[in-house]
């Protein structure tokens, strides 16, 4: 278990605007306040907002929102302990976890063991004497790769034989940080080097760490690429090779290149399309196809041109529907790799056929059903439906359907209701393998106020935000809505002005809420020392509701810049006031029509609060900020 000092060790050594300005183009438009169009959906016109003095953010356009790990589980699609790793990796910060959570070595001790395996398979290549380090500078030489390449990409050479544990074992890593770290394996007479004859190619993740490696076999043995297996800092189905070096491409391009082999991406770089990555010994993801789609507007496969090429290019139409992104393909002639077309050819030729990438799914159906038309034998064409079919079962519940059914019917002459049923029919052959979660919407798993799911600690007042599905909640009225978004823009003004809102705690004091939640944020927030920071307010209600960062993140006018801070206290208080009233009158025109309590005694008050109501309405169309 992660404890709450080291969550907040994390939140205080990651800045949010920072973070997010990583895959999103941002603009200051107030002290505090950030702007983008969001990452989670596709729009045109800036509505993801960030309150750097909170740390909280919210998009007004699809109503995601939360705090910074929220943002993490959403962006990177992780769970949330995850989420606190991924930041705390990324701001160089060791979690002490509980004891029986995790065990084994520390993850940067791990590193810094990868990171010395590195400098000595480098050491090993470029200065090494003997049959098996010239083989290694003999075939990178061949591919084009000289000394000055090598050194820039910190490629290796393994000799095996012990030699690299020797040498980590002097440099103080212990047996099980080789192990665990996936560079030596047991034997009967010890441990042995993991990797042994093989060029080596370090694995970096998103900040340039070693976390792994690819080793290339130089003879005929088997099997031609040896990767590293699945450890603490290593998921394959996860990490792209060279991501951390062309992340920063992507996004200035919009546009990222995924190749197949290693040697294939260096040449890519060295030619100038810097913006070029590598699955690792294992399919295209979803998990790929996500972290990229941070970056990228469109994603170019260049697959082989051979059936495992093809086999590749349809496995990848699964995630059509789960990105925003523009997946396209591409198969260089001749059955060429891209070293080897860059090298006849250049890098210029090279970008003529990029400009030229088909959308995926026009590729596929082109290759799948090439000699084909509506003139081809019935059984030739029912044939290839099935086969379609099939390729396409794991879509038959997306939104994408349509489209592509009318594509397969116009290609094969039949109707695209016959296409959809026979989609629709087939089994989908296998899920994803990637081991990340849809679910994780948000941080403290808030899925907004309309669909709220009751926490046990809320059980009670739970009715107005439950899914109808999971519980029979009442049809609120107008003015039950309105009051809940009031209350939810006066506790987001409470986040960014806590100072000046504590000036009016004895009105708040009189108001009737509509959600409990709501009156123990206010409270908790209100009772922080002046001068408390915003974010320590956050931190404040997160600790009573832990859905509050969503809560607080979501007001549109405490985050509008160009409005005058006392108009907004004003404003929000007179309304939540206002609906306060309300709800204070019905309870008593409820409790005459019951006759409990002198009728006289609850007429005459509720009459008196009508007038104070009819007051605030007056006092709130002279003052209206929206």
């Amino acid at each position: 278990m992660i404890s709450e000092e080291d969550m907040e060790r994390v939140r205080q050594a990651t800045d949010i605007v920072q973070l997010v300005g990583e895959t999103v183009p941002l603009r200051q438009r107030g002290t505090d306040d950030w702007w983008g169009c969001c990452p989670f959906h596709h729009e045109k016109s800036p509505s993801f907002h960030i309150n750097s003095s909170t740390g909280l953010w919210k998009c007004f356009g699809c109503g995601e929102g939360g705090n910074l790990f929220g943002y993490i589980m959403r962006r990177e699609g992780l769970e949330f302990p995850d989420a606190v790793r991924f930041l705390a990796d990324r701001a160089g910060i060791e979690l002490v976890e509980e004891r029986g959570t995790r065990r084994g070595p520390k993850r940067n001790r791990l590193i810094e063991c990868l990171t010395e395996a590195s400098a000595y398979y480098t050491t090993m290549l470029l200065r090494g004497r003997g049959g098996g380090p010239d083989s290694g500078r003999r075939y990178l030489s061949g591919r084009g790769f000289g000394s000055t390449i090598c050194r820039r990409w910190g490629l290796g050479y393994a000799p095996g034989r012990g030699s690299l544990v020797a040498h980590l074992t002097r440099k103080g890593f212990t047996a099980e940080e080789l192990l665990t770290a996936d560079l030596a394996i047991r034997r009967e007479s010890g441990l042995q080097d993991r990797f042994f004859a093989r060029v080596m190619f370090p694995i970096c993740d998103e900040q340039g760490r070693v976390i792994a490696f690819g080793g290339r076999v130089i003879d005929d043995g088997k099997p031609k690429y040896l990767n590293t297996k699945e450890t603490p800092v290593f998921h394959k189905g996860k990490h792209l090779y060279a991501f951390d070096r062309a992340k920063e491409t992507i996004a200035a391009r919009g546009v990222a290149i995924v190749c197949e082999g290693y040697t294939d991406v260096i040449a890519m770089h060295e030619a100038g399309y810097t913006n070029t990555v590598a699955a690792l010994g294992t399919s295209f993801s979803i998990d790929h196809v996500r972290t990229l789609a941070r970056f990228a507007r469109r994603i170019i496969c260049m697959f082989d041109g051979d059936a495992a090429g093809q086999r590749a290019a349809e496995r990848a139409i699964q995630f059509l529907d789960k990105s925003e992104a523009d997946l396209r393909c591409v198969v260089l002639p001749g059955g060429q790799d891209p070293a080897e077309f860059l090298e006849a050819y250049g890098a210029a030729e090279l970008q003529l056929i990029l400009d030229e990438a088909q959308p995926l799914m026009s590729f596929v159906l082109g290759k799948r059903l090439e000699g084909i038309n509506p003139s081809t034998p019935a059984g030739v064409r029912a044939n290839a439906l099935n086969e379609v079919a099939t390729m396409l079962a794991p879509l038959k519940d997306s939104y994408v359907l349509d489209g592509y059914a009318m594509e397969v019917a116009e290609r094969l002459g039949f109707s695209v209701e016959d296409v959809k049923r026979t989609i629709k029919s087939k089994p989908v052959a296998a899920a994803d393998p990637s081991p990340r979660h849809e679910q994780a919407q948000h941080a403290q798993g808030y899925a907004g106020y309309d669909d709220y799911v009751p926490s046990e600690a809320y059980e009670s007042q739970s009715a107005y935000y439950a899914e109808p599905s999971a519980f029979s909640a009442p049809v609120l009225t107008t003015d039950e809505r309105m009051q809940l978004q009031a209350e939810k823009e006066l506790l987001a003004l409470i986040a960014v002005a806590p100072d000046e809102m504590r000036a009016h705690d004895g009105r708040i004091a009189t108001f009737s809420w509509a959600d409990e939640r709501d009156e123990v944020m206010a409270w908790a927030m209100l009772a922080t020392p002046v001068g408390t920071a915003p974010a320590d307010v956050v931190r404040a209600a997160e600790a009573v509701v832990p859905d509050a960062s969503y809560i607080l993140a979501s007001g549109r006018i405490a985050n509008d810049s160009d409005m005058d801070k006392e108009r907004k206290v004003a404003f929000l208080l007179d309304t939540v006031e206002l609906y306060s009233t309300k709800q204070r009158i019905r309870e008593l025109r409820a409790r005459m029509r019951e006759g409990s309590g002198d009728s006289g005694a609850l007429f005459y008050e509720a009459a008196n609060l009508q007038k104070h109501a009819s007051d605030l309405q007056m006092r709130l169309s002279q003052n209206n900020v929206r």
